[in-house]
């Protein structure tokens, strides 16, 4: 960088001399052609001096320029360090650079196979979608369908209700007249006469008569006894088998006013909540009518609970209860809580054996209570149209609060329960007199005391040959 200021320099150190020897060669010449030679000696010397002003203006500025390439080759040293890391740090980052782009692509890929993935399963799903909608539509055609139909046949069932609903009061009403008749119609066996009417009751109308000839008619189409008192007791039981050809039907009991063959019995000695009984299997079909009865003693103030039918959603399905802070005597009827009638059991009271049935059936929300054979409450619209939903829990002497649990000693049942059975259709009052002096079994019971499942807390199960000697 210094050689054009060597070269400079060089120049002005020979033009000097030259210069000096050509103004001394001027000066030889004569005298006329020159100037004094001090005049010239002094421009000389002016020009020198102007000359070494300006020679070293160049200097300084030669060494001043100098400096500067000096600085700029440092400058320029640093210069490349720097460009060399950062041509460093860039391969760096083109490698890194390099390395994410590869990672990028690859996820790209993945990414790229999800989406066909997903597109083939959302394809998927729209047809399924689409298979569902058109099944729904197809179901909502046919619900409509089935609301018309539905719509068509609850004005049919209406009109059936009311003319069942008559049918009944019918059925109840001629039930005392049926078992009259049935009096006055015994066939003797053989060997025995035909009693004598009594003197002081009307003569009953001939065989002639067409009012009699109806009643025999309608009582051939009954069935006729058939069960011993044994069978009787293993109806109860739930062992029963048809009675042989050469069985004969005997009437208990052998005493007046004894009650025998009733199968077995329940003790529940005390109020506790681990004095209970679990019935199994429960209801397997919804009940859209329901007869309980049962002979029923007790020495409590109160009745207690009886039996309690519980499902998940609701504790109260079912229900015969009383507590001790209800009236004396008097026990709630619950179907599908809250809704219940109290129905009056005063007569339980009295520490004897009892005979109780409970009837009730959805149409209209007909019930009935029965007490030793006599009707001693009814009413309507009581739960008209509901179903007793199946799958829940069935247990005797305790009130749940819970499916299976939740028991409350104040709702304990204290006493005895003996031949308790249940029906999933309305008995007649018939049917209910034969059950209450052990005549006869009404067919089709659903639950009796030989589903008694589980028999927990002090609570015995005994065998009773007649109701007076059950404890």
């Amino acid at each position: 960088m210094g050689s054009p200021h060597r070269k400079t320099l060089s120049f002005f150190l020979i033009f000097v001399p030259i210069y000096v020897h050509g103004a001394l060669l001027q000066e030889a010449r004569p005298a006329v052609q020159r100037k004094p030679f001090f005049q010239r000696l002094r421009r000389l010397e002016e020009q020198f001096q102007t000359f070494q002003e300006v020679t070293l203006t160049h200097l300084q500025a030669i060494a001043s320029n100098y400096n500067l390439s000096y600085n700029i080759d440092a400058r320029f040293q640093s210069l490349a360090q720097e460009s060399q890391a950062m041509a460093l740090a860039v391969n760096q980052s083109q490698a890194a650079v390099q390395s994410d782009l590869g990672h990028l692509k690859t996820w790209m890929r993945k990414t790229h196979r999800r989406s066909r993935k997903v597109d083939s399963r959302l394809l998927a799903l729209g047809a399924t979608l689409r298979e569902r909608s058109q099944q729904r539509a197809l179901q909502r055609k046919a619900q409509e369908a089935q609301r018309e139909a539905l719509s068509s046949l609850a004005l049919d069932l209406r009109v059936l209700q009311d003319t069942l609903a008559r049918l009944m009061q019918v059925v109840q009403s001629q039930g005392t007249r049926l078992d009259t008749l049935e009096g006055w119609l015994q066939v003797p066996g053989p060997g025995t006469t035909v009693p004598a009417w009594p003197p002081t009751q009307p003569e009953p109308p001939s065989a002639s008569s067409p009012k009699l000839q109806g009643s025999r008619q309608v009582l051939k189409a009954l069935p006729e006894p058939r069960d011993s008192p044994q069978d009787f007791a293993d109806h109860l039981q739930g062992t029963w088998e048809p009675p042989g050809p050469g069985s004969q039907w005997t009437r208990p009991p052998e005493r007046p006013g004894e009650i025998c063959n009733i199968g077995p019995a329940l003790v529940f000695p005390n109020a506790s909540t681990e004095n209970v009984v679990f019935l199994s299997p429960g209801f397997l079909l919804g009940l859209r009518a329901l007869s309980v009865c049962s002979w029923i003693r007790t020495t409590s103030g109160h009745l207690g609970t009886l039996l309690s039918y519980a499902t998940e959603e609701n504790d109260n399905k079912l229900v015969l209860h009383g507590r001790d802070s209800l009236s004396p005597g008097s026990i709630h009827f619950v179907i599908g809580d809250p809704a219940f009638r109290e129905l009056p059991l005063q007569p339980l009271l009295d520490g004897q054996w009892h005979h109780m049935c409970v009837i009730w059936t959805s149409i209209l929300g007909r019930y009935w209570l029965h007490v030793d054979r006599r009707l001693v409450a009814t009413g309507s619209r009581f739960r008209e149209g509901y179903e007793i939903p199946p799958g829940g829990s069935l247990v005797l002497g305790q009130e749940q609060d819970s499916m299976g649990g939740g028991f409350d000693s104040s709702e304990s049942f204290v006493g005895s329960v003996a031949g308790l059975a249940m029906w999933d259709r309305a008995l007649v009052p018939r049917e209910v007199s034969h059950l209450a002096t052990g005549k006869e079994f009404p067919p089709g019971a659903i639950l009796t005391l030989a589903n008694a499942a589980s028999v927990g807390g002090f609570v015995q199960r005994v065998n009773c040959t007649c109701l007076e000697l059950c404890p």
